[in-house]
């Protein structure tokens, strides 16, 4: 393994997004971009590596390869596959048949060559290709990781900080379950600096947030986004950036990412977003934090959600 190889599987809107995030990092030495189509993957490495030459950039070594390349990589990305366009039903499920065969083509490429690297997950549905990759193919699970709700937290916090106009990396709180519509918020953990969200509106003497209102916000926001521009990438890039930095620092950072549970929350045999550590290892424990009745029936809904659509591809 070369520490600080990343190979990134998918020269696409969020492939290219998320080499020039990595890159941004500082944190890697060498960026390899695979894809069927070889004169893309070629154009977008080659245009990211002349910007190395610039001051603020690091000086990394950015090519085209093949999946061959992945033997001696740390990180895998994997962001190959279609994504839900404008003009189609705004559900990123209806992937699902369809990234299921490319997640297990390119799984298929991965084992060929590697047991050891990371893979981060981001094709949608993220929890389902997830699932696919950790329970088909024999790959130590710890090592897999689904983007999953990291994003979606993101925006949560990004929205509720605004609300009290707090900077959002002081807002504490997750969005867990699926990547998608039946995502669910703890509330009664969230807080801002320590002061819990409940309180909050008379601590900053602001009206308080609408929970359900921020929920559908966080939901929504991929969606809206893709109609307004086409796609989404910028977002998911950071995503898969930071784990990267947790993975290549060893931070064990808490972070909440999609990975099959084994009894954890109750459930089992489906991906799911929950907080885990993440290091060098890749996912090196999942915290079992405590949640309200409530809250964790939903949990358990999203859950069972996720099974259903499992089932059509089984």
């Amino acid at each position: 393994m070369i520490k600080n190889k990343v190979c990134i599987i998918g020269a696409g809107m969020v492939g290219s997004a998320t080499m020039m995030s990595i890159l941004n990092s500082g944190l890697v030495a060498e960026i390899v971009m695979i894809d069927q189509n070889e004169k893309k993957a070629a154009g977008e490495a080659l245009d990211a590596f002349h910007t190395t030459s610039f001051t603020y950039v690091p000086n990394v070594l950015i090519r085209q390869g093949n999946y061959e390349d992945c033997k001696d990589a740390q990180i895998i990305v994997m962001s190959a596959g279609p994504s839900v366009k404008p003009g189609e039903k705004l559900d990123r499920r209806i992937l699902t048949k369809t990234n299921a065969e490319v997640t297990r083509s390119v799984m298929k490429e991965i084992i060929r060559y590697t047991q050891e690297a990371i893979i981060i997950f981001v094709s949608n549905p993220v929890d389902v290709v997830t699932y696919i990759a950790q329970n088909e193919f024999n790959y130590p699970r710890n090592k897999i990781i689904g983007s999953g709700t990291l994003l979606d937290t993101a925006r949560m916090r990004r929205i509720i900080g605004e609300h009290f106009l707090v900077d959002t990396k002081n807002v504490h709180g997750y969005i867990l379950g699926e990547h998608g519509a039946t995502a669910m918020a703890t509330w009664s953990l969230c807080n801002l600096g320590g002061i819990p969200l409940s309180d909050c509106s008379k601590k900053f003497n602001k009206p308080a947030v609408n929970q359900e209102q921020v929920l559908k916000e966080v939901i929504d926001a991929g969606m809206n986004i893709l109609m307004a521009k086409g796609y989404t990438n910028y977002g998911i890039a950071e995503a898969v950036a930071r784990m990267v930095k947790a993975i290549v620092l060893n931070e064990l950072s808490v972070l909440p990412v999609s990975t099959t549970l084994e009894g954890e929350y109750g459930i089992k045999d489906v991906a799911i977003s929950v907080p885990c550590i993440i290091g060098q290892e890749g996912i090196q424990s999942i915290l079992d934090i405590p949640l309200t009745k409530e809250e964790h029936d939903k949990l358990l809904a999203s859950a069972n959600s996720l099974k259903e659509i499992i089932k059509t591809i089984e």
